[in-house]
């Protein structure tokens, strides 16, 4: 339903996988139906469109087999998602592949380390439509919601006591990205959230981990500082996001890659790449990427005039490219990233050029002020706004930070003046979303965040302290 629809490609991209990824001839046996999700229908050919999802279900009716599992067969369930209930507690969600589950029945949690402990089952639920209704027991082939067993974990396996058998594990990749999350430094921390301490911050990020299993936590050596790993960019700024709408108050700093070291060297995560756009943008894409060490692996065209572009990039390449995709696409591009590999780090990516304007007081944010600055570069902020020393209020194209102070008054003088004058020469200011603000901010520089703003700021706010920084880099380089 859509001008852009690749329907015979798409086809044969699918037959292509199962080509792959078949081991006998019976999976490539499979039916083939073209829905529009707008419209509700689906339809067995292409050419005549559907009325409603009948042919849907009617192909699940004849190529789902039912479940083959024993009810009567020592109990295993693999544990395949995660849910938390303030009230129930943990919640274990999965199949019951044979057995039965009862009400107040002991089992075993088999572990993926290996280690078992046993539990009483308080609560079974299963589905109906959206809703989750509790039952006394559970079959195999039902899908189900279990409370009782506390500490499980996906690809856990929930057995009989009698007879505990593990069912294969699911694998559960492994962090690329990490961040620092620490307690907020900021003058002004405190007045826009309810959460801010060490120990608020520490409960909440631990509580994730409850359902949230492709996450990682480590503590530092500083009791404000907690390094959080995820699975790419997106995975931590809804993170981020979450706890700004829960009222948190804290400071982030910039996505870098996690790293291994492999036979003596420093090795980085790599991902494959795939973007679809119109060949105007070819060019600018290739050029930025290449910046940033991508290989272009594959490159082809469409009937509609699209291009589809595969590329192989480490993952520190990757950090900051949503924005500029965005940007020079202009919504008319879609692209998709997997992790492929662990492989040598090798070259630096090009850094954008330019620097930040750093405010060098605290106070407010007046037109004058913000003029001075906008002469330099591009600001941030709005007049009015409440700034303090160390605030970055702007960037500009050279190298280096620029300090101003943009609270700065317009000295009075005889001549009369039109402030309306002034504020109409004002530009527009630059506002950023949660992802280009993480995207922007450098090595030395962090994000701060509350339920109300985001800000960006040194991680030193005093001149004087950054100076000093400064030179002890110097120095080591030296």
């Amino acid at each position: 339903d859509r001008a852009e629809a690749r329907v015979e490609e798409v086809v044969k991209l699918v037959q292509d996988l199962f080509l792959e990824l078949a081991t006998n001839a019976d999976q490539l046996e499979y039916p083939v139906l073209y829905t529009s999700a707008k419209q509700g229908w689906a339809t067995t050919d292409p050419d005549v469109p559907g009325t409603d999802m009948s042919p849907l279900f009617d192909a699940i009716l004849e190529s789902v087999p039912p479940p083959t599992g024993d009810p009567g067969a020592p109990l295993q369930m693999l544990v395949a998602a995660l849910d938390h209930d303030n009230y129930l507690g943990q919640v274990a969600l999965g199949r019951v592949t044979r057995g039965t589950l009862k009400l107040r029945d002991n089992v075993v949690v088999l572990g993926r380390d290996g280690k078992s402990s046993t539990h009483n089952l308080e609560r079974i639920f299963v589905f109906r439509g959206m809703e989750r209704v509790e039952v006394p027991e559970a079959k195999a082939g039902d899908i189900v919601a279990v409370t009782g067993p506390e500490g499980v974990s996906i690809g856990d396996t929930i057995a009989s006591q009698e007879s505990p058998e593990a069912l294969p594990t699911i694998d559960i990749g492994e962090p690329t990205v990490r961040m620092t999350f620490g307690v907020s430094t900021s003058p002004f921390m405190g007045q826009e959230g309810d959460h801010c301490t060490s120990r608020n911050l520490h409960e909440r990020l631990f509580k994730e981990l409850r359902t949230n299993v492709s996450l990682q936590v480590e503590t530092t050596s500083s009791s404000d500082l907690f390094v959080v790993a995820g699975r790419g960019e997106l995975h931590l700024s809804i993170l981020v996001e979450t706890m700004r709408r829960e009222q948190f108050e804290f400071q982030v700093s910039r996505p870098e890659p996690v790293t291994k070291v492999i036979d003596g060297k420093i090795h980085e995560p790599y991902e494959i790449l795939n973007i679809s756009t119109s060949d105007e943008y070819v060019g600018a894409l290739t050029e930025y990427l290449s910046g940033r060490l991508a290989q272009l692996r594959d490159m082809r065209y469409d009937d509609n005039g699209y291009v589809h572009l595969e590329y192989k990039i480490p993952t520190r390449g990757l950090i900051g490219f949503n924005s500029f995709f965005l940007r020079t696409c202009r919504g008319d591009g879609v692209k998709s990233s997997r992790f492929t590999s662990y492989e040598p780090m090798e070259g630096e990516v090009k850094a954008q050029p330019g620097g930040v304007l750093v405010a060098s007081e605290r106070g407010v944010a007046v037109t004058y002020g913000l003029l001075n600055a906008q002469g330099r570069g591009e600001t941030f902020i709005d007049p009015g706004t409440a700034v303090y020393e160390g605030m970055i209020v702007g960037s500009h194209r050279r190298d280096g930070d620029i300090e101003i102070n943009v609270c700065k008054e317009k000295k009075l003088t005889n001549m009369r003046s039109s402030t309306a004058d002034v504020a109409k020469r004002l530009n527009a200011t630059v506002n950023m979303s949660l992802e280009e603000a993480l995207e922007f901010i450098s090595g030395d520089e962090l994000l701060e965040v509350t339920p109300k703003n985001y800000r960006l700021r040194k991680m030193d706010l005093s001149a004087l302290d950054r100076k000093r920084s400064r030179r002890g880099v110097a120095r080591a380089r030296d």
